[in-house]
């Protein structure tokens, strides 16, 4: 491969590679706000200038191309200088709005302004003022004043999003961004503009002056949107969720999420409708209950059916681990009926990330053996049996199979028995016998497989009151904040909660069924083991990027 000198280094480079595009392969780091990845290049910053031998001018690194043998110093007197200048024109006309600014702890034009900057300004005229708070559309407010005309929200629209909506008018220090006449920044993808704008120009309207990124952890999970499974962070403070922001995964989303994932996946969290504890049907009525009773009264009314009279409909929103132990359930009962709702909206579906299948895990759970088994019903089926009278108990997790099927509302009121596993009050819960409390995605370890047949984990990110003290298993970026102070970390909302497949556990054992699980690491490590998609793989291996299991990607198989 070729070669050049980066400040006395030697580096490899692919052939094509601009400067700024070598060094960041090889760590090094050179200023910029323009240039991104994903984007073109359009130059317009300048603060990436270095200087080249041989080469009579300073030349902008996110342009140039590296050739063989190339010399570059990014820390020159002459570069030094160069950036400096651009730094002090591009805080010209910058208001002093940090302390009220929502990228504040997050803005590049901070970290800049302190690490390639005089610190100081020739400029004693007063600064151009431009609009503030201007909706750019439902979702993105837009401070004018802030803007440093970079360029990404722009080059973004037309290049990722295929909107074309954002442009710019005017010119010289009165230039701004607007959307074209008749146009709002409403494409399903507008809230990235606010994770790659430079400085606080561009925020969202859901998360504005909801909280300083110092006083929030950031925790890597997967989004539960769609069966695409972007890599994600939930951003948490006082144990609630505040906001949601893409994670880089080259071989999933890129740099990217759609906004319907960023806005609409992780509310219900913090809702008021969150199920705190168990709860069993009384006189018509569902009263709270401690754990024990409710395990006790379920592993007891279980079993008063046979084999034949039961079914279970496992979940596509639940992790591989829930799914599994619930087949296993199933299988140790000798109850062949089990399968699972999928949920789908062709309309969602794009060429960029959407995909039409609305869950994150519906590959996963039928690969760990939620379908029916030889002879067994499958979702019709079931719902079949239970209007001929021929099932008499249902067994569900972490679905509201009544939201997907209204139609369906009546004939699960015939049952004699409907246990149901889930995270929030809903249209299914009302006709339950026994309710249990799960734990959401946020709260709980555990993996998913998306539409490619890769394998990613999913992390904790809130606490709940079943939380182990040691914090076994916890978001480790949640110690370097508050270290042990157990009570401080986990002030805030915290639910009755558990994962599907502990409770699952529990139950089996009343049921006089052996499952030796203590981690959600202990039921991958068994679904590895058994299913041969999955061998080779374990926590250490899916890693924070995600592994590729040996199933076939959904696009290929057929439908059903």
């Amino acid at each position: 491969m070729p070669k050049l000198v980066i400040d006395g280094i030697e580096i490899e480079f692919q052939q094509g590679q601009t400067i700024i595009q070598a060094a960041k392969d090889h760590g090094i780091d050179i200023p910029h706000f323009c240039w991104h990845p994903s984007l073109s290049v359009s130059g317009n910053c300048r603060v990436c200038l270095v200087e080249i031998e041989k080469m009579p001018k300073l030349a902008i690194a996110c342009s140039t191309l590296a050739s063989e043998g190339m010399v570059v110093h990014t820390a020159s007197e002459k570069a030094l200088a160069a950036r400096n200048a651009v730094m002090e024109f591009l805080l010209i006309n910058h208001p002093l709005d940090c302390p009220i600014c929502d990228e504040a702890g997050e803005c590049k034009l901070q970290d800049y302004a302190y690490s390639h900057s005089v610190g100081e300004s020739r400029f004693v005229e007063e600064k151009n003022h431009k609009e503030k708070r201007v909706p750019l559309g439902p979702y993105v407010m837009f401070d004018g004043d802030r803007c440093i005309s970079c360029s990404r929200c722009i080059r973004f629209c037309d290049e990722i999003a295929k909107a074309p909506e954002l442009t710019f008018i005017k010119r010289g220090d009165r230039v701004t961004i607007v959307t074209f006449p008749g146009e709002e920044l409403n494409n399903p993808y507008s809230l990235n503009v606010t994770d790659i704008c430079p400085v606080g120009a561009l925020t969202n309207r859901d998360f504005r002056f909801k909280s300083r990124v110092w006083d929030m952890s950031a925790n890597k999970t997967i989004c539960q949107g769609c069966s695409r499974g972007c890599n994600i962070e939930l951003w948490v403070r006082n144990n609630q969720i505040l906001r949601i922001t893409p994670r880089q995964n080259d071989e999933v989303n890129n740099y990217w999420m759609c906004d319907h994932g960023r806005l609409n996946t992780f509310k219900f969290v913090n809702a008021e409708d969150r199920v705190d504890g168990a709860y069993i049907r009384k006189e018509g009525v569902l009263d709270k209950a401690e754990w024990d009773e409710a395990l006790n009264k379920a592993a007891k009314e279980l079993k008063k059916f046979s084999a034949k009279e039961i079914a279970f409909i496992g979940s596509p929103f639940a992790t591989l681990e829930d799914n599994y132990l619930l087949a296993k359930f199933a299988s140790a009962l000798g109850s062949k009926n089990i399968d699972f709702v999928r949920h789908t909206d062709p309309a969602f579906e794009d060429n960029i990330l959407r995909k039409e299948d609305l869950t994150p895990n519906s590959l996963g759970a039928e690969a760990v053996g939620v379908k029916p088994a030889q002879g067994g019903l499958n979702f019709e089926g079931i719902i079949d049996g239970i209007k001929e009278g021929k099932i008499k108990a249902l067994y569900l997790i972490e679905d509201d199979i009544v939201a997907v099927y209204p139609e369906i509302e009546e004939v699960l009121s015939k049952l004699d028995l409907l246990i149901i596993h889930t995270s929030n009050i809903n249209k299914t819960t009302a006709l339950a016998d026994i309710v249990f409390p799960a734990a959401t995605y946020a709260e709980k370890n555990g993996t998913v497989v998306n539409f490619q047949g890769r394998v990613q984990r999913l992390k904790p990110a809130v606490s709940t009151i079943e939380t182990d003290r040691s914090l076994d298993g916890l978001a480790l970026s949640r110690l370097d904040k508050f270290g042990t102070d157990f009570d401080r970390w986990a002030q805030g909302h915290k639910y009755d909660a558990k994962s599907s497949w502990k409770i699952i556990s529990s139950l089996a054992v009343l049921m006089g069924f052996k499952l030796k699980y203590n981690m959600a690491e202990d039921v991958f490590s068994d679904i590895s083991k058994t299913i041969g998609a999955f061998s080779g793989l374990d926590y250490d291996v899916i890693g924070e990027l995600g592994a590729q299991s040996k199933l076939k990607p959904i696009d290929t198989v057929t439908a059903k």
